[in-house]
């Protein structure tokens, strides 16, 4: 027994050493939170290296701050090395999409099969997204107003000849609508077939060029195709001549962002109260504007952040 103990001790300072073994819950503890809430005045926040996950990685650095906080980011590109880094406690605070997140962890937890748990119902989501991140020592704060989820688009000029303002428009207008997306749309629900079952839409075929990538975009903007997959958070779109036309139907599962946060280290009153200030502000429109501030115009994210939060009153100017 002894041997077995010094076993675990060595390999446990092994892992430290390596960064591994942190504050998270043990694997006996991870049923339902019994523990209160950890309050570390020193966190880590992290960022999967995008432009828009940078920009709330930044954001959520300095409202920790300005609340007595000391932060430092890292940026970690891929979920399946930041979710357990941040089950372990390397990683104290990560902004998350609900939905997606969501059907994440749920295939982790029940394989690549399971069927999905995200939908367009926030609440929902958000009760399933809980359940599933509960047991890993995760604590899902609250969704704001900003929402980044697949999203279609036309010309505006074919908007103003066929007066369309959102997809339920475009299926009554009986059009004939080649669209450029990635080459999984064909069998994705959001996708092609859910523009053909729930808004009547006439898609005649997927131009296989990618989610909101420049090839995509071009080929509307050129005609070679009349609609285009790409996000709601898009920063590019008026580049290329380009208009949202709005989900009517709720044909996109909930992505809000959302803070999710080590509960052992940051499931404080303090870091909530923090983080839960961005709500009451940031919009769907603010996000696509802050992510063009540094795509189009080059501008650092954390320079971008500060002035957002400053004008917004949640930082001193």
């Amino acid at each position: 027994m002894r041997r077995r103990r010094a076993a675990a001790v060595a390999a446990c300072l092994l892992a430290l050493l390596a960064g591994g073994c942190a504050e998270g819950p043990s694997l006996e503890d991870r049923g339902a939170p019994t523990a209160p809430p950890g309050d570390s005045r020193d966190l880590v926040v992290g960022s999967a290296g995008f432009t828009e996950s940078d920009l709330l990685a930044e954001m959520y650095a300095l409202l920790l701050q300005a609340a007595g906080y000391r932060t430092r980011q890292l940026t970690v590109t891929n979920r399946e090395l930041y979710e357990p880094a941040l089950e372990s406690g390397r990683i104290d605070v990560v902004p998350e999409y609900a939905a997606t997140f969501a059907d994440w962890l749920n295939a982790k937890e029940h394989g690549p099969d399971a069927p999905p748990v995200g939908s367009p119902d926030a609440a929902a989501t958000m009760s399933a997204l809980r359940a599933l991140a509960a047991p890993r020592g995760l604590a899902v704060l609250d969704p704001g107003r900003a929402v980044d989820q697949n999203a279609f688009a036309v010309t505006a000029a074919y908007a103003a000849e066929h007066r369309l303002r959102t997809l339920s428009d475009l299926g009554a207008a009986r059009l004939p609508v080649r669209l450029a997306a990635g080459d999984e749309c064909v069998r994705r629900p959001y996708c092609a077939p859910g523009l053909r079952e729930t808004y009547g839409i006439d898609v005649t075929g997927v131009d296989p060029k990618g989610v909101g990538t420049t090839q995509s975009k071009q080929a509307v903007q050129s005609g070679q195709a009349q609609l285009v997959l790409t996000t709601s958070t898009d920063a590019t779109l008026d580049d290329f001549g380009l208009v949202l036309l709005a989900d009517d139907r709720r044909l996109q599962n909930a992505d809000h962002v959302v803070p999710v946060v080590n509960r052992a280290r940051a499931g404080s009153a303090g870091v909530t109260g923090a983080l839960d200030r961005l709500n009451t502000v940031l919009t769907t429109q603010d996000l696509a504007h802050l992510n063009e501030q540094v795509d189009s115009w080059r501008r650092l994210p954390e320079d971008v952040a500060r002035t957002y939060l400053a004008g917004k009153g949640l930082l001193p100017p």
